[in-house]
C-alpha cells in the first residue's frame, strides 16, 4: 500500500472519528499522473449528491501537459465508488451537526488507486494548541532520552 499523497493538514484541523476506503473514477491520463505522485488533496473535500459520493477540488495536473485534451480541468469533481450501504451510512453521519468528510490519503492497492477519507469533526483553536504542546513535549522528551 504505497501512499501517493497525504493530507497531513486534515489530521491537524480535524478530529478523525472513522475512516473509509473508496475507489476513484479517473481518466487514463489522471491515473498515470497520480501514480507519478502528482495529486494535491489540499483544500479538497468529499460530498454526497443524489446518493452518489464525489471528491471535490482535488488537483490532478495532466500527465503530459502538451498532450492533454483542451477541455481538461485539473480540479473537476470525481466520483467515488462505494457500496449503497456505505453511502447511506455516510449520509446519516453527515446530517449530524459538525461532521464532515475529509480526504486523508491516496494510495494504490492491488494496482488500483484508492482514497482513504474520514468522518471528521473540526477542532477548535484550543484543541490545536493542545496538539502542538503535546508534539513539542514529545520532541523534547525524545531529545533528552537520546542525549541523556
Amino acid at each position: 500500500m504505497a501512499a501517493l499523497a497525504e493530507n497531513k493538514r486534515a489530521y491537524f484541523d480535524y478530529e478523525i472519528l472513522e475512516t473509509l476506503e473508496a475507489g476513484i473514477v479517473l481518466l487514463g491520463g489522471e491515473v498515470k499522473s497520480i501514480k507519478t505522485g502528482h495529486i494535491s488533496l489540499t483544500g479538497s473535500f468529499v460530498t454526497i449528491k443524489n446518493e452518489e459520493v464525489f471528491l471535490i477540488n482535488a488537483a490532478i495536473p495532466p500527465y503530459q501537459p502538451k498532450n492533454a485534451p483542451a477541455d481538461y480541468e485539473p480540479r473537476r469533481s470525481r466520483k467515488l465508488l462505494l457500496r449503497r450501504k456505505e453511502i447511506s451510512f455516510l449520509s446519516g453521519k453527515i446530517k449530524q451537526k459538525g461532521l464532515t468528510l475529509v480526504p486523508l490519503k491516496v494510495y494504490t492497492k492491488k494496482g488500483r488507486i484508492k482514497i482513504l477519507f474520514g468522518i471528521a469533526k473540526g477542532k477548535k483553536k484550543v484543541d490545536k494548541r493542545e496538539a502542538i504542546k503535546k508534539r513539542e513535549f514529545k520532541r523534547e522528551r525524545d531529545k533528552m532520552l537520546k542525549w541523556g
